[in-house]
């Protein structure tokens, strides 16, 4: 039989192996503004994590190429080349070991040829949680395919081509923040619009700030009743004494 010291210390280890498991960073990586950037212009690759003593490292395929240290980092690129299409990932290090890997972004650099797309939204920029939300990317070239695309995701939503409209039922603060559109030409040789105009979707809850309320003025009103307790309490004891005088 071990000794119960070895059976603790074990015990110990496992604990603490199953909150490092938890405790495992993960990494968003995305390009801000999004969509493909056209010849001669500008982004910013966004790395972010939740832990901050780390530093990130940005890759293109398998060659390194720049490092920043904390939550967040920011690699820019401008007067954006061929050159610096690719595909690019971020590592997150803590005293040189790797902790976390991003998914791979890629980046697309063209010469935009196309007009620019507007982005609408209905009903309205701000909805209530559980509305349904209907976004229109409108082209005026013909034979065009739109991307959807919110600032912070890497992923883009591919509009359906004859319309350009894509739905978003029963929206949640999730879906909240900046969206902007891209379209392009249905053929073997693909060009590219610039990207549309931004909107920024709010989405309030409603149910949350009434309970907030809800919570605020049940603790005043307790609070007015432990600083008014004391004086109706003094005030009762000094009718009685008059009284008795």
């Amino acid at each position: 039989m071990l000794p119960v010291t070895h059976v603790l210390a074990f015990g110990a280890w496992l604990v603490a192996q199953s909150e490092a498991t938890l405790s495992a960073p993960t990494i968003s990586i995305f390009l801000k503004p999004p969509g493909v950037i056209p010849l001669g212009g500008s982004t910013t690759i966004c790395c972010i994590c939740q832990h901050s003593s780390g530093s990130f490292v940005l890759y293109k395929g398998s060659h390194r190429l720049h490092t920043q240290s904390g939550s967040r980092a920011e690699f820019s690129i401008s007067n954006a080349t061929s050159q610096d299409s690719g595909t690019y990932n971020c590592h997150y290090l803590q005293g040189g070991t790797v902790l976390a890997r991003s998914e791979e972004l890629e980046v697309f650099v063209e010469e935009l040829r196309l007009p620019r797309p507007h982005l609408s939204v209905l009903p309205g920029h701000e909805v209530t949680a559980g509305a349904d939300v209907m976004f229109h990317c409108s082209s005026t070239h013909p034979s065009t395919g739109c991307y959807l695309y919110l600032e912070g995701q890497i992923r883009a939503q591919l509009l359906p081509s004859e319309r350009g409209d894509y739905n978003l039922s029963h929206v949640q603060n999730g879906d909240s923040g900046r969206y902007s559109c891209q379209c392009y030409t249905i053929n073997a040789s693909r060009e590219w619009s610039a990207v549309s105009n931004t909107l920024d979707l709010v989405v309030r809850d409603y149910t949350l700030c009434n309970t907030v309320r809800l919570a605020l003025a049940a603790a005043l009103l307790l609070l007015l009743l432990l600083l008014l307790g004391p004086l109706t309490a003094g005030a009762a004891r000094s009718r009685c004494w008059r009284s008795r005088c």
